[in-house]
């Protein structure tokens, strides 16, 4: 599709006016005669759009137009000024486009321009050819799992087919066949939605090529991409607009990709794809492309759009409400789509996802090599974030330089974070060891219930001695949280809870707080600890989310709400958010292990001695979820007595509907 610019068959009249409308979006801007000291990675798509466009229409004026924006490309000396020139963003996008475009339109642009450009694209693929062999085994050269990999082979691929360098292509198909082998299988991506929509376009632009030039079909090799648009979904926020930011997420509006969309949709048959690509190339786009901080932003996938539609394929709204993806341990769960709904996304896992964790120590032992980079993984581990009624209430700090876990709804011990935090690089160099993991997860659709509990106490400073940290979060059918953190220490320490909101909790008579952002709402009752004291502060987060803009910054303002425990070798917070200013809970008396009832649902918890003792309930599980009139579920059960009648007694621990 790329290379000879032919689209799958059938009609595309709202993707050609797309084309043809980003082909004259620069028609009024002088482009740069000497290199500016911000990213130069639109240059590309300032060329290669008008180029397709011209393929198409056959208008002249856009081919005077990519004219006027390749011999502004290649006259500069070099592809990238402020952050490795040549060799890394800048270059991998210019190679791309630009070798598109001579493809495209080679033999109808004048000698001299024609041979500039077949001239510079050798220059600049030689440099990145280069750099890729003498960098093996550091950064992005081997650094799998990471968008500048992506990019830089794609881009390399690209003018490799166009030129007939057979020696690039190679080295970036090897590259790639690693890529899909090692990528968790769920489709999860730990860098983040933002980072998602940036670098994964550019595994299905080299599948694209691969298969085109080479006749390799390699889409369902290794199972990332056939799954990948599955958990960008689930990390959609309600009405579809905005995203979930865990990891680097320079906003909440910087994740739809309707290219890629389109791409993935048509390769797996997901109707649910097609209609988010009709979404974001539409009704979504003109506010993404406004709002978005990443750039060039949406608006240059024109081309992609074009080439990747395929209007056989159906379009439906997404329904599914639960999911779970293993490798990066991530929990979402959701009442619906619908703008007012209430979403939770709750995560855990070591730097990278299990794989990559995994895998990079086996690289790093056998062959030396540093191949995980994940600058834009957080320490995040136990965190949630929680969207309802439109906006987002327990929020993520989205991009940070100096990541900290007392940016996110965690935990802290003796007012510490996690070991070896407050940097860019915050897995770097850990003990393999020092990982945190999901268990205990219940997702099923047809429940409405979600369940999981993050282990996280090997992410703190062994000095501390924490030996155990373990959040549990329950999700009910109508979209209230309850969260149980399980504390121990081998000495007396202060456990802090933190919460952080856009905007100041506020203390609401009954001793619950309230969240505000908007019109939407959401009550926070922390039942235990009964004696800790609380305070509201200002947390800023400051980030330069590009090293290729170096005078770029962003502040981000949080207001966290910290509650903290009297010194103690054991600590336990019970806390539930209602959605809504009607919602309110009761804590159910136990005489062994924890609840929470909001009225007509209850949550009966204990995560570690798996013994529930209450009025009307004797169980041995993890948890008891109880609806009115409805079958109870457990988490990890073996026994389940209900107002006198054995429900459930198994050998092995059960988790699911009982009944």
């Amino acid at each position: 599709m790329l290379l000879s610019a032919t689209p799958p068959p059938g009609p595309r009249p709202a993707q050609e006016v797309r084309l043809y409308e980003e082909a004259t979006r620069h028609r009024g801007l002088t482009p740069p005669r000497t290199h500016p000291l911000a990213s130069i990675t639109w240059l590309g798509p300032a060329a290669s759009n008008p180029a397709l466009a011209y393929r198409v229409g056959g208008d002249p004026a856009h081919l005077a137009e990519s004219r006027r924006w390749i011999e502004a490309a290649v006259r500069l000396p070099h592809w990238g000024k402020a952050h490795m020139p040549d060799h890394d963003l800048d270059a991998g996008w210019l190679l791309h486009h630009l070798a598109l475009a001579y493809k495209w339109i080679g033999d109808d642009l004048p000698d001299g321009v024609r041979a500039l450009l077949r001239y510079k694209l050798l220059l600049q693929g030689r440099r990145m050819y280069e750099f890729a062999v003498a960098s093996e085994g550091r950064w992005w050269s081997s650094s799998y799992w990471q968008n500048h990999n992506w990019i830089c082979y794609a881009g390399l691929a690209t003018a490799g087919y166009v030129l007939g360098k057979e020696e690039w292509t190679e080295r970036a198909k090897d590259n790639l066949g690693t890529v899909l082998d090692l990528m968790p299988q769920d489709g999860s991506h730990a860098e983040g939605v933002v980072y998602w929509r940036y670098g994964v376009p550019f595994l299905a632009i080299h599948l694209d090529l691969l298969q085109e030039a080479e006749g390799i079909d390699w889409w369902d090799r290794g199972g990332f991409m056939s799954h990948t648009f599955r958990y960008r979904l689930h990390q959609t926020a309600p009405g579809f607009a905005f995203n979930v930011d865990h990891g680097d997420c320079h906003d909440r509006r910087s994740g739809h990709s309707a290219g890629l969309y389109y791409r993935l949709g048509a390769q797996y048959a997901l109707p649910e794809a097609q209609w988010m690509g009709d979404l974001a190339s539409g009704e979504l786009l003109w506010k993404e492309a406004a709002e978005s901080g990443v750039r060039p932003g949406i608006l240059p996938e024109a081309y992609l759009e074009y080439l990747w539609y395929d209007p056989s394929v159906p379009a439906a709204r997404p329904t599914e409400t639960r999911a779970f993806f293993p490798d990066l341990g991530l929990l979402a769960a959701r009442t619906g789509w619908d703008d007012d709904a209430t979403l939770v996304s709750f995560k855990a896992s070591p730097g990278g996802g299990h794989r990559a964790w995994e895998t990079a120590a086996k690289h790093r032992a056998e062959q030396g090599w540093e191949t995980l980079n994940q600058g834009h993984h957080h320490p995040d581990s136990g965190s949630f974030v929680l969207v309802s009624q439109g906006a987002f209430l327990a929020v993520d700090e989205g991009y940070s330089n100096r990541k900290r876990a007392a940016h996110h709804n965690l935990l802290l011990v003796d007012g510490q974070g996690y070991a070896d935090e407050d940097r860019y690089h915050v897995y770097r160099d850990i003990p393999f060891e020092r990982q945190a993991r999901q268990r205990d997860v219940l997702v099923s659709p047809d429940c409405g219930w979600a369940h999981a509990t993050a282990e996280i106490a090997a992410m703190y400073d062994p000095a501390l001695g924490v030996r155990r940290l373990d959040r549990t979060l329950v999700f009910t059918p109508s979209g209230r949280l309850v969260l149980l953190d399980l504390a121990e220490a081998e000495a007396a320490v202060e456990w802090t809870f933190l919460l952080q909101t856009d905007r100041p909790t506020e203390a609401l008579p009954d001793g619950s707080r309230l969240i505000r952002s908007g019109a939407a709402t959401a009550r926070v009752r922390q039942f235990a600890p009964t004696d800790g004291r609380a305070v509201c502060e200002v947390t800023e987060v400051v980030a330069n989310p590009t090293s290729s803009t170096p005078e770029l910054s962003l502040t981000r303002t949080l207001h966290t709400w910290r509650s903290t425990t009297a010194r103690s070798a054991q600590g336990l917070f019970l806390t539930a958010i209602g959605p809504g200013t009607q919602t309110d809970a009761a804590r159910v008396p136990c005489a062994e292990g924890q609840g929470v009832t909001f009225g007509t649902e209850t949550v009966l918890l204990s995560p570690v001695a798996r013994r529930i003792r209450t009025e009307g309930v004797s169980a041995d599980a993890a948890a008891v979820l109880l609806t009115s009139g409805g079958a109870p579920y457990v988490v990890a059960a073996t026994r389940l007595e209900r107002d006198g009648t054995v429900l459930l007694d198994v050998p092995q621990p059960y988790t699911g509907k009982v009944g």
